[in-house]
């Protein structure tokens, strides 16, 4: 098995970005949901309610984060931590009153007129400390704006065999971005990450915390930010249920990072670790 594909969304629910290689640290790959847009309580906003999210693409330099959006020119926010920076609490998730740093009211602006709704955007700095839910912890495990897991890994093989599934009813096949991997995997059977337990990517060690339920965010086209319909949702309900929540329907492994600093490149070796 090889890796090949690593993908990071500097804003979370925004567009991705396309990786050669990456750096690692406690939160993960560097760069990945470091920024979040929230409403004005501070609950965060994704593509399951505002599928328009999907039209900002964020781009990274050593420096900035700059957000672009068909509608209005590009903003450059700092991606350093800054001292004096507003504390706003967040919510992500079940994890309440996360320290973040606000953005600025420029950005406020510029992603109300992007969004057609209010909304902030907020950094990670030293405030921030957001550690993996109790029951796939391990001390120092520690997860940045994602939903819940520091990676999400996905066989190129496993969106073949979906794909396959959806053209016996005559569906179009689907790119791996409606899934949102960090990681994609090649020459592997269909659904080989279901079974790695605890695997190496090169030097990196990780371990399995459970399979990834799928949402509306699936049928999100996400260049245009459409929804297209029932699809893939459908068709994997079908064939990939949870074992353990018949509710869900399955795609992809979370993965938790054990080697906390660390580099991943496109050919690194993917090895399953007893």
């Amino acid at each position: 098995m090889q890796l090949a594909g690593i993908y990071i969304y500097p804003v979370k629910g925004c567009r991705r970005l396309s990786l050669s290689s990456a750096s690692l640290d406690a939160l993960g790959i560097v760069g990945d949901r470091r920024f979040l847009i929230v409403d004005p309580d501070g609950k965060f906003l994704t593509q399951r309610s505002h599928p328009r999210m999907a039209l900002i693409a964020a781009t990274l330099d050593e420096r900035f984060l700059t957000l672009s959006h068909p509608g209005q020119g590009p903003l450059a926010i700092p991606r350093a931590s800054d001292p004096a920076a507003r504390l706003l609490r967040v919510e992500i998730w079940k994890s309440h009153d996360l320290q973040a740093e606000d953005c600025s009211d420029e950005a406020s602006e510029w992603l109300r007129t992007s969004l057609g709704a209010p909304a902030r955007l907020v950094r990670i700095g030293p405030a921030f400390h957001r550690p993996v839910k109790p029951g796939k912890a391990l001390p120092g495990d520690v997860v940045s704006f994602a939903d819940a897991y520091p990676f999400l890994v996905i066989g190129e093989a496993s969106l073949a065999n979906l794909n396959d599934r959806l053209a016996e009813h005559a569906a179009e096949p689907l790119p791996m971005d409606r899934f949102r991997p960090n990681l994609v995997i090649s020459r592997a059977p269909a659904f080989a990450e279901d079974t790695l337990t605890r695997l190496t990517i090169g030097n990196v060690a990780f371990r399995s915390a459970g399979p990834c339920a799928r949402c509306i965010v699936t049928t999100t086209d996400q260049l245009t930010g459409e929804r297209l319909g029932p699809e893939p949702l459908r068709t994997l309900a079908a064939y990939r249920r949870n074992p353990s929540d018949a509710n869900e329907v399955i795609f992809g492994q979370n993965l938790i990072h054990e080697t906390k600093t660390g580099f991943l490149s496109i050919g690194d070796s993917v090895m399953p670790l007893q």
